[in-house]
């Protein structure tokens, strides 16, 4: 049996399921044919509209070629059927296609609706939508397949009318609600389709749901078209929201209450999308937009003070690079308020053009994306849980899967980010790797910052001056607008021009920053008062005073959650009713208080929430977060990893610090499972900083333990072994676990405390750690190996080598059914190890043959396993004399090391390739290489170093 999946993916599987190694143009060659299932395709016309630039016997030449890939690929499946003259693509039962079956299926359903049959409508309807799980042959764009996706969509819509009328016909309104979800996620810009979900939102009682679908409505056609929606389409929400107002509490319909301060903005144009003043700056943006969707990879930051208009700038560069047909992903990053690594990574991929292009990626790196954005359908790829420089080529692994999701669009791409300033470590790195993985790649990052950036996240400034060190990142900083262009967007928002003396108090009172511009502009327009005079913080208060007391509290709730939020979080968070939340929200959505957002509403500036904020007081703020934290709660009760963080964030303000260690300690094991290493750190440290603040006692001992036992990992993988705080951190571990009589976190910690005094060269302090860790330990512990290797390599480094052998030879007999607690597997650092003990014996012949064994061994592993293998075999190498082996060996060592970052290996191989050049290079780069271990605290061989070191100066 083949399956064959053109639509939301390109892949062609065989009986077992796995996918056929087809290339994506033979793959549209399947969805070509198949889309004309039944009818014979002339070869000719294949080939001219495959290859319409080549000439006409290339064109076949080039036909022939993927015909026989295809061919081969298919192994005689019948429904594939070659003539000389023709191709054409037959249904057979030994091969679904999933194209043929929506076809079969939106047939099947038009006839039965023409018999009147309502049950077989919805039978053939249910199978076809199904069956439709994205855009025929996604990230393909030649003129016939997008002339065919535009027909498929156009009968998936209209399937999707016919199968909500017989839902709603025959009662099923809840299932009628989801099919016209589906026909506005397919066709976003028709307002047709909003007003029919509103409309069945609203006979099912969904007030909740039926606002924030016009809301949606009403940002999207904004944001694509800069109009607003057609009265028509508010008209059953104000019907609805009426009624409920009548219901619960008589008085006007809820627009008429309250000025609409969009329709306002419509009658002058759309005045938050005005981009006034800035017409150099945005073209300096487009100069550097050109060169990058030209092949010259680059990133930009858009610099400035709060409220400047950094956010509006950037949009507008979007909005003219999606008119040039590129792909535009955005994100944007928060503070504290929930922060997930990665987040604004997983943003972008679950834009629809990314994950268009995402189903083009080879299985390897369709793994790699699944671990950060689960699509469902495999199973957990697995955490890390392993040692720093083992993660270290996974970590690499999976960013590199990242960026080639991003970058397989087959466009020039654009990624938005706002707010870099509160940006996560690991997407800063994961940034760097993907403007470098492909040199010529369409592709562009576009940042916003503020200028006080220094004061939130320290990473972020590092970053920035590494990618302006390495050119490439562009700066532009933006300043306040003169008075003619704040008046000029003054007008825009109100409709009214302003005098010469009014623009003058405008810019008094503003500063000439948009935001403040803008509000005060809105304020004059919805209160026919002056221009008012007064900071920001003076205009937004007055602002949320103008809307009613439902909507102040509500605004209130919606800036404790610090980010973005749905209406069911602020509902179940409420201690209002519902529809008494849904008026106050759509109140603060008019007023632009809230704009809506991809799964709900934030506010439409950080300095709003932060006014809203602080409007609430200090107790009031701690009840608030711990109804947050329930709600949140509530509300993923299957599946609380996703807020992990929010929930410890929250629950942490509002005073329940049990429940606050609980998640941050969760929280931080998913960040260490995606190698977000900073992240779980921070994460860990917050959970510890709790902990360390309730009263003394054994029980805040066990908590204290254990958050240590878990955040060692981290920091080792972060800083390596070398690092003071993970050795004091073992330190710590020891002193609890004796204190509470826990021998296994006692083991752990004595393990992890020897490879900290190893690497920092305490050779003898290091042998009586591991001496008494293998002393408590029963012959088949777990731990056993680890200790006998602590053991081993430290009486190698003392000089007893026999001893040593001994210990490490039981060492590589655990074979490879686990790892030591670096990372390795036993038989390799074991045997590799070993090799040095045999050359201290005398024994140069075993010494050499071990070397070689070893890393033959380490090639059927990993990257890192093999960087350790071929490490140990250039030392001993070295120790021989054998350059002839020692140079090929260490020019291995350090293209592994590059790649994949193995910083200790790394310096290295500087010394040991250095060394075999006996050059003035060498000596500079053994210098290097010695001086870089002894900065990272890794003094363990030292005196082997700079005695090679020491050869180098006598021979130049």
């Amino acid at each position: 049996m083949v399956r064959i999946r053109l639509l939301g993916e390109q892949v062609v599987s065989d009986a077992s399921g796995a996918p056929l190694a087809l290339s994506p143009r033979t793959v549209a060659l399947v969805g070509y044919l198949v889309l004309h299932a039944g009818v014979p395709q002339q070869r000719g016309r294949i080939a001219t509209l495959f290859w319409p630039d080549s000439a006409d016997e290339q064109a076949l030449t080039n036909l022939r070629r993927e015909l026989h890939h295809l061919r081969a690929a298919l192994a005689g499946e019948p429904a594939l059927v070659v003539t000389g003259r023709d191709l054409c693509w037959c249904d057979t039962a030994t091969c679904v296609v999933d194209l043929r079956e929506f076809a079969t299926g939106a047939d099947a359903a038009a006839a039965a609706a023409r018999a009147g049959a309502d049950g077989a409508v919805l039978a053939h309807a249910t199978a076809a939508l199904a069956a439709y799980r994205g855009e025929f042959l996604p990230g393909g764009y030649d003129d016939w397949l997008l002339e065919a996706r535009a027909e498929l969509e156009t009968r998936c819509a209209e399937l999707c009318e016919l199968a909500c009328d017989t839902l709603e016909r025959t009662g099923d309104l809840a299932g009628a609600v989801e099919v016209a979800r589906r026909r506005v996620r397919l066709r976003p810009l028709d307002e047709l389709g909003y007003r029919r979900l509103i409309e069945l939102q609203g006979e099912l009682g969904d007030r909740a749901g039926a606002v924030n679908t016009y809301h949606h409505c009403a940002a999207v056609l904004e944001r694509e078209l800069g109009v607003t929606p057609d009265p028509a389409t508010r008209r059953p929400l104000d019907r609805l929201l009426a009624r409920a107002s009548e219901i619960d509490a008589p008085g006007p319909p809820p627009a008429a209450a309250a000025g609409d301060a969009r329709s306002g903005a419509a009658r002058s144009g759309a005045a938050a999308g005005t981009l006034v003043g800035r017409g150099r700056e945005l073209e300096t943006l487009r100069a550097g937009w050109r060169a990058a969707a030209a092949g010259r990879p680059a990133a930009v930051l858009v610099r400035g003070d709060p409220g400047v208009g950094k956010t509006r700038l950037v949009t507008a560069l979007a909005d003219s690079a999606r008119l040039d047909g590129a792909v535009v992903a955005s994100a944007r990053c928060f503070g504290a308020a929930g922060r997930l690594a990665l987040a604004p990574v997983a943003e972008w991929l679950r834009t629809p053009d990314v994950r268009a292009g995402r189903a083009t990626l080879d299985a390897v790196w369709q793994v790699e994306v699944e671990r950060l954005v689960p699509s469902g359908r495999g199973g957990d790829p697995g955490g890390s849980g392993n040692g720093p420089g083992e993660e270290a080529w996974q970590r690499h692994r999976f960013f590199e899967g990242l960026a080639r999701a991003l970058t397989a669009t087959g466009r020039p791409t654009l990624l938005v980010l706002d707010n870099l300033h509160w940006c996560d470590a690991e997407t800063l790195a994961f940034l760097t790797l993907c403007l470098g993985l492909v040199p010529d790649a369409p592709l562009m990052v576009a940042a916003t910052m503020r200028a006080d950036a220094s004061e939130h996240e320290p990473q972020v400034g590092a970053w920035v001056s590494r990618m302006r060190g390495a050119g490439m990142l562009s700066e532009l900083l933006l300043g306040p607008l003169e008075t003619a262009d704040s008046a000029r967007l003054a007008a825009a928002v109100s409709g009214v021009a302003l005098s010469d003396d009014d623009a003058a108090v405008l810019q008094a009172s503003t500063g000439g920053f948009p935001l403040y511009v803008v509000e005060a502009a809105r304020s004059t327009l919805e209160t026919d008062a002056p221009v008012p005079v007064g900071d920001l913080a003076t205009v937004l208060r007055e602002r949320l005073e103008q809307v009613g007391p439902t909507a102040r509290e509500v605004a209130g709730l919606a800036a404790a959650i610090g980010r973005d939020f749905t209406l069911d979080l602020v509902t179940e968070a409420s201690d209002l009713d519902a529809d008494a939340v849904v008026r106050a929200v759509d109140e603060l959505w008019r007023r632009r208080i809230l704009t809506e957002v991809a799964e709900g509403y934030d506010f439409s500036h950080d300095l709003v929430r932060d006014g809203a904020y602080a409007q609430v007081s200090p107790p009031r703020r701690w009840l608030l977060h711990r109804r947050v934290a329930q709600g949140l709660e509530l509300l993923h009760a299957e599946d609380t990893d996703r807020v992990s963080a929010q929930l410890a964030e929250q629950y942490a303000r509002g005073g329940r610090p049990e429940r606050a260690v609980r998640y941050f300690h969760r929280a931080a094991e998913l960040a260490a499972g995606m190698f977000a290493h900073t992240e779980a750190i921070r994460l860990y440290d917050e959970a510890l900083s709790i902990v360390r603040s309730l009263p003394a006692g054994r029980s805040r001992s066990r908590e204290e333990l254990a958050v240590l036992e878990a955040v060692a990992a981290p920091l080792n993988a972060r800083d390596g072994y070398a690092s003071p705080r993970l050795r004091e951190t073992h330190d710590r571990m020891i002193r609890l676990a004796e204190d509470l009589g826990q021998r296994d976190a006692l083991l752990t910690g004595l393990v992890g405390l020897w490879s900290s005094l190893f690497v920092q060269g305490e050779v003898t302090a290091s042998a009586t750690t591991a001496a008494r860790a293998l002393e408590m330990m029963s012959p088949d512990s777990e731990q056993a190996a680890a200790a006998h290797f602590a053991l081993g390599t430290s009486t190698l480094i003392a000089g007893r080598p026999a001893e040593a052998l001994g210990h490490l030879v039981h060492v590589a007999e655990q074979g490879a059914d686990h790892r030591l607690s670096i990372g390795t597997r036993p038989d390799v650092h074991g045997l590799a190890s070993a090799t040095h003990a045999h050359w201290l014996l005398g024994d140069d012949t075993r010494a050499g043959t071990a070397a070689r064994e070893v890393v033959a061994l380490a090639r059927t592993t990993d990257p890192y396993n093999l960087a350790v293998a071929l490490a140990y075999a250039s030392i001993t190498h070295q120790l021989r004399g054998a350059v002839d082996e020692l140079r090929p060996a260490v020019a291995e060592l350090r293209d592994l090391c590059d790649r994949y970052g193995f910083a200790y290996y790394r310096d290295w191989a500087r010394i040991l390739d250095g060394w075999s050049r006996g050059d003035g290079p060498g000596l500079e780069a053994a210098r290097r290489g010695v001086a870089n271990l002894d900065a990272d605290g890794a003094r363990v061989r030292m005196p082997y170093w700079q005695s090679l070191v020491a050869d180098l100066c006598a021979a130049t």
